[in-house]
């Protein structure tokens, strides 16, 4: 029970951080719960795309490589298109989809219920030793690509640039997962090794993490901003 407190946990709070800066037209339960369920469902379809893209590495791989085909083709690219491909199945003509904000909030809350699925496994699996960092790093992780998503996503609804925006909406949160899972597969070899790689690690991951949070939290201003409920002009946006 407490690996399972500790799994769903941060999810919750997250779900409700993210919940409150819904300022002028709270999004209905209902529907914050059918985003939620289609982001479980994403992480089922996600290990299917997984599997059937992955590949043996060959021997004579460079460890960059070997990095980049497990953070970006066997982690980021198949769980963002997942997550991308059931928020705009189950969200896009949703009539609860109707502001800026809430295409952050509703893929926030896609990119949250594939969290919880991944980390009640990682939890289960590990304990309540890596509960902790992945509570810190992993699960906002997701979250916060799900933010950059979500922006993106709303400027394909509102401002009329569709395809264009999103591509940007997958293909930037790819970068951002895919980034930070290389960072960690590139370096877990010479953790092991050397404990001033292991703190240079921490670092690094938490400092790009860092910088996430910073660049969401611009793309959810800009959005509170151009709500179509605040009693002014809508800002400028970028």
């Amino acid at each position: 029970m407490n690996l399972l407190i500790a799994s769903i946990l941060p999810v919750i709070i997250l779900m409700i951080y993210f919940y409150t800066h819904d300022k002028f037209e709270k999004e209905p339960p209902k529907t914050l719960l059918k985003a939620f369920s289609a982001g479980v469902l994403s992480a089922l379809l996600a290990i299917i795309l997984a599997v059937s893209m992955s590949f043996p590495l060959p021997e004579s791989a460079s460890a960059a490589y070997a990095a980049f085909i497990h953070s970006f083709w066997e982690a980021a690219i198949p769980e963002e298109i997942s997550k991308f491909a059931l928020l705009y199945l189950f969200i896009w003509r949703d009539k609860n989809f109707n502001e800026y904000y809430d295409g952050i909030l509703y893929a926030v809350f896609v990119s949250l219920g594939f969290a919880s699925l991944e980390n009640i496994l990682y939890v289960m699996e590990h304990g309540m030793s890596i509960a902790f960092s992945r509570a810190l790093l992993a699960v906002p992780l997701h979250a916060l690509c799900g933010v950059i998503m979500g922006y993106y996503f709303s400027l394909a609804k509102f401002t009329g640039r569709k395809m264009s925006n999103l591509l940007k909406a997958v293909l930037l949160a790819i970068l951002a997962h895919g980034i930070y899972d290389f960072i960690l597969f590139y370096l877990e070899p010479y953790v092991a090794l050397s404990p001033i790689v292991g703190l240079f690690t921490t670092i690094l991951v938490f400092v790009f993490v860092g910088i996430l949070w910073k660049i969401s939290l611009g793309k959810i201003k800009i959005h509170v901003n151009n709500s179509v409920f605040r009693d002014r002009e809508p800002g400028e946006l970028i």
